[in-house]
């Protein structure tokens, strides 16, 4: 068995463990201790409070980490945001075939970054912010970029084999 064979029989595997070590990264980042204890802090004052530190302004992050660039870890939040969803955007047409539709794939990606934002708003384990789901959504836009492109240039490459 070859690597694009294996690769191709293992494709929802390898989409489901993407998944698994997104959502590691994205709501379960800090150790099991702290979320033991943001969780046992969960109350309506604290779930509400989550409403007050959440950005809902468009660019208001990225302006702020564009600006304070020599402060804060700026590139790696922005960069880190986008990076973390290319592979969505790559491999989802070939998990569900119809998502091979940019529109779809954006759409899918868009619900799953609100789902995350959403929890992690009202649940404490992160902070809401409208510009990680700009980002986010780009990274797939990227990966679905690199999708077309892949597939174009193996399509041209089987034609020339022929």
């Amino acid at each position: 068995m070859n690597i694009r064979q294996f690769l191709r029989k293992h494709v929802r595997l390898i989409f489901f463990l993407y998944l698994l070590v997104l959502i590691k990264v994205i709501i379960f980042k800090y150790p099991l201790e702290q979320l033991q204890a943001i969780a046992a802090s969960w109350r309506k004052e604290v779930i509400l409070e989550g409403l007050d530190t959440a950005n809902f302004t468009l660019f208001k992050t990225i302006r702020m980490y564009i600006d304070y660039s020599y402060k804060l870890n700026s590139f790696e939040n922005l960069v880190g945001n986008i990076v973390a969803f290319v592979p969505f955007g790559f491999l989802l047409p070939y998990v569900i075939k119809r998502e091979k539709c940019f529109w779809m794939m954006l759409f899918q990606a868009f619900f799953l970054v609100v789902g995350i934002e959403v929890f992690q708003l009202f649940s404490a384990f992160g902070a809401f912010d409208v510009d990680d789901i700009l980002l986010n959504c780009f990274g797939a836009v990227l990966g679905y970029l690199v999708y077309r492109a892949y597939e174009a240039l193996k399509k041209r490459y089987e034609k020339r084999r022929k």
